[in-house]
Order: C-alpha cells, then sequence, then structure tokens
C-alpha cells in the first residue's frame, strides 16, 4: 500500500495544509479516505482531479467531508461530464448532509453511490477495510486497511477508546491525530493529545507512528512530538501535505 497524505490540519485548515485528506492506493485502486475543507487543491498537486476509485468518510465534521461538497461540481458539470457515480463510504446520513451543503435543492445522489459504514469488515477494490466507532461527539468510525499482509490504522478523530486499539492492533503504520496539547484542560472524549497517540501506539504495538490532525493554532508541533515520543519510542513524525510512505 501505498499512503499520500493531502491534507493533515486539524478542525480548520491550518496556514500550510488543508484539513484531512488520505490517497491509499494498491493494485492501481485509489481509496480517498476523508476530504476536509482545502484537500481538493492538493487532491489536483499530488494526484490528479479525478484520482478517487472511491471514497471514505469517517464522519460528518466539515473538516473531514466538506470538499466531497465541491467535488460534485468536477463530476455533473465537467465539460466531458456528468461521470458515474463515484462510490462513497460514510455515516448514513452523508447522503442529506452532502445536498444540503450543496443546496440548490438538489440530491448528490446522482454524483456518489452511498453505502451506510457500520461496524465490521469488507472490502472496497483490492483493501480489505474494518471500521469500528470510536470516541467522538458524533458517529465517527475509526478504520484499518489490510493488503498483501500489511495493515494501515486511521485514528480518524477520537479520544482514548478501546476500539481504537483494537483496529490498531499490530498495524504496520498507525495515522493517528493528536489535535491537542498535553498538561491542558482539554475538552472531553473528543481528540487526543501527542502522549494519548504514543500511548496508544505502544499499547497496540504499531510499528510506526505518524501524527496527523494537528492544530497550529492551539498548540506547538514540537511540544506534541515531544509528548508522544515520552510514550512510544518507535519511529515516529508529523505528516504534511504531499508526503507519501509505503505501508
Amino acid at each position: 500500500m501505498r499512503l499520500t497524505v493531502l491534507g493533515s490540519a486539524g478542525s480548520f485548515p491550518g496556514p500550510e495544509s488543508p484539513c484531512s485528506a488520505y490517497l491509499i492506493e494498491a493494485d492501481g485502486f485509489r481509496l480517498l479516505v476523508d476530504f476536509g475543507s482545502g484537500s481538493l487543491s492538493s487532491l489536483q498537486r499530488y494526484a490528479g482531479l479525478h484520482a478517487p476509485d472511491a471514497i471514505l468518510l469517517t464522519h460528518l465534521h466539515c473538516d473531514h467531508m466538506f470538499d466531497a461538497v465541491l467535488y460534485v461540481v468536477v463530476r455533473r458539470w465537467a465539460p466531458d461530464g456528468p461521470y458515474p457515480a463515484l462510490p462513497v463510504y460514510a455515516p448514513a446520513g452523508a447522503p442529506d448532509r452532502l445536498s444540503a451543503a450543496y443546496g440548490e435543492d438538489s440530491s448528490v445522489e446522482d454524483v456518489y453511490q452511498f453505502y451506510s459504514l457500520q461496524p465490521g469488515t469488507f472490502p472496497i477494490g483490492p483493501f480489505s477495510v474494518t471500521v469500528d466507532r470510536v470516541n467522538h461527539p458524533v458517529e465517527t468510525y475509526g478504520v484499518r486497511l489490510e493488503h498483501d499482509g500489511r495493515s494501515l490504522c486511521y485514528s480518524s478523530d477520537t479520544a482514548p477508546c478501546e476500539a481504537l486499539l483494537r483496529l490498531a492492533q499490530n498495524a504496520d503504520v498507525f495515522l493517528c491525530e493528536a489535535s491537542y496539547l498535553d498538561g491542558v484542560d482539554n475538552p472531553p472524549d473528543l481528540h487526543l493529545t501527542g502522549r494519548e497517540a504514543g500511548e496508544a501506539a505502544t499499547k497496540a504495538a504499531v510499528g510506526r507512528l505518524l501524527l496527523t490532525h494537528l492544530v497550529p493554532a492551539w498548540g506547538s508541533e514540537a511540544h506534541t512530538l515531544e509528548s508522544a515520543a515520552s510514550a512510544y519510542t518507535g519511529p515516529l513524525e508529523v505528516v504534511r501535505p504531499g508526503a507519501s510512505y509505503d505501508v
């Protein structure tokens, strides 16, 4: 598998990154996991406007799905369009949420073929995909992708929970959010700190920890890295748009 980071900013676009969006490729198939605000620009820069063969939206907060609204124009109104409906795996409310955001009293179900997520394992292209509910205020799924004996876990947005540890268990790569600073009175049941991401990586015995969803306006990347390294001694880094990783 090949992971390409399109956006990694948490909660709202940062000065150097759009919001969460990750392209995972295997056997020529490209799965876009999350499609956050601003990431349509990075999709064109690092992959191509029509690169995704399918989309998985982990939850319906704007920083993880809003550019799927803009992508309606790309597929419906292109000079050589409309394009065939693109498979989208998402929480059950996605068709109504995307349609409402697009407006014009228009359904987007000509553009997207929706499949509702629920805990379990299922195929998308060449990937075996496992999702489970994690600890976030709205219906949110952590994701584990497996292919050819390799595994990638993506936390999505979550506070500490057992579901995240199950998904990440022995993963070769753990792409994990670290939105909050340690030592601060953060809102509960919302996000992880760097230390909590490191603790989850250690408990799950992952091979490599990639930190994402940092919020530059709220804290320090150096502090987050230091906090994560205090709890996890394996390979560790903060991801940035354009970065690619072999899993």
